[in-house]
This record gives C-alpha cells, sequence and structure tokens, in this order.
C-alpha cells in the first residue's frame, strides 16, 4: 500500500503520545508511534509508516532494535560475549530488518517514471517471473516465490518501465505479511499507478514457517491470484493469461 493511503484508524488520539513526540530522550520507535496514534494511523506490520520517520531517526531505530536484539539472545542464553560467532549478530540482525527484509515499512514508494500510452496500446502484457521475498507475519520466517502481473492497458493509462515492476514487487513485498494480503497490496497500487482496463497478479510461493518449523513439509506451495476490471469479466481474457503463465511454466 502507498503510504499516502495507510488505513485511518478509529480511536482518538492519545494524549500521552502527545508528549512523547515532544520528548527527544523517549526512544525513537515510541516517538515514532507517538506520531502514529496521533494522526489515528494504522501501523500494522505491513503497512508503510515512512512519511511518519524524521531524518536521522531509521539509523536510532536500528540502534534501539540492535539493543533489545540483544536482549533476546541473552534470554536465549547466549553467551554473545564469548561466542565469537554471534558477538556481532544483534546488530546483524538489526541491518537486516530495518534495511532490508523489512524496508518496505520504512522507505518512502520507490521513484517510478510514468509514461503516456502514446500509441493507444490495448493488448495484454505480462511481465514475469519476478522473484520476490517477503516474510511471515506470524513466525517472521521467510517468503520465496515468483509472481506474474498482467495488465490490459487502455488509452490512457500510464506505463511503467519494466524494471520498476520489480521495484514496487520489492518495496510491498519486503515487509511482515501473509502472502493472500501481499498480492491485493500490490494489486491496489498498480492499479492506482497505472490505471488500466484490467489487471491481474499471481503469486507462487514456499513458505519457511511451513518448511522450517510445524509440519516441515518441503514441497507445498501456496499459489494465489488477484483478478481486476477486464480480467475479471472476459473469461476467455482470464483464460488467455493463465495458459500464458501455465506454457512459461512447463
Amino acid at each position: 500500500m502507498d503510504q499516502k493511503t495507510i488505513t485511518k484508524l478509529s480511536s482518538p488520539p492519545d494524549e500521552d503520545a502527545e508528549v512523547l513526540v515532544s520528548q527527544p530522550e523517549t526512544p525513537v520507535s515510541q516517538r515514532i508511534r507517538a506520531r502514529l496514534r496521533n494522526a489515528r494511523e494504522r501501523f500494522h506490520a505491513n503497512d508503510n509508516i515512512a512519511r511518519f520517520i524524521e531524518p536521522g531517526e531509521l539509523q536510532q531505530l536500528l540502534d534501539e532494535v540492535e539493543v533489545k536484539m540483544l536482549g533476546v539472545l541473552e534470554s536465549l542464553v547466549i553467551d554473545t560475549e564469548g561466542d565469537h560467532n554471534t558477538q556481532d549478530t544483534a546488530r546483524r540482525v538489526a541491518r537486516m530488518y530495518v534495511t532490508e527484509v523489512f524496508r518496505g515499512r520504512y522507505n518512502p514508494t520507490p521513484e517510478v517514471t510514468e509514461f503516456p500510452n502514446v500509441e493507444h496500446l490495448n493488448e495484454l502484457m505480462i511481465v514475469g517471473p519476478i522473484t520476490v521475498r517477503s516474510a511471515c507475519s506470524h513466525h517472521l520466517c521467510p517468503i520465496i516465490g515468483k509472481v506474474w502481473i498482467g495488465v490490459m492497458p487502455n488509452e490512457h493509462s500510464n506505463l511503467i518501465g519494466l524494471s520498476k515492476y520489480a521495484r514496487l514487487c520489492d518495496w510491498v513485498m519486503s515487509r511482515p505479511q501473509i502472502q493472500e494480503e501481499a498480492v491485493t497490496r500490490l494489486a491496489d497500487l498498480l492499479q492506482g499507478r497505472m490505471q488500466p482496463d484490467g489487471l491481474a497478479i499471481v503469486m507462487e510461493a514456499d513458505h519457511f514457517c511451513m518448511q522450517w518449523r510445524g509440519v516441515k513439509d518441503t514441497d507445498s506451495k501456496m499459489i494465489n491470484s488477484v483478478m481486476r476490471g477486464s480480467f475479471l469479466k472476459d473469461p476467455n481474457l482470464r483464460r488467455e493469461f493463465l495458459a500464458l503463465l501455465q506454457r512459461r511454466s512447463a
């Protein structure tokens, strides 16, 4: 979801939160949280909160996560001082979460150049497979898979460069979430950007919360799709899109 369309909360602003915003000695996570609450903005795991983070605060957030991650390692009875392999693990994990695997929460939407549909293109376009990486919000285990995007433009649609699909996919997927919601978020973003007659997205992914733990099934994958506009209304177009995907996968 674009940071401009973060879902509003229904609860009133928090008076305590207003105080926290103005106190620089308050932990940075609490200051950011206070701004979100004052604005009555939602901050679920898969929401983008970039516009509530001030310059320099992302580094402070990384430092705070490092301290708390060190506490987790200590609670797991790991000797981070004596064990040379885990002496810097808290820092590495904090950097991984804030600047890599969850960066879609903390960074604004990537810059995407849009072009007018001068030639009035109105034929099916398919982009993919795009490799995507996310994380299950239940266990913070990796979700790794591929995305295919089908677009049916019209003369008023904005067209974007091929690499920009991958950038937008990465921005949406780099958050803790469930696959069903991730695909819907991506569809909302592309629909708003391009305004096509039809949009179709299919995602197939491995879930390490199922492979690494629990039932430890390494063969199961999850496949889901979102169909909008003409892909939803026209069964022939939908069949053409799915058939082309099957042919590419064969």
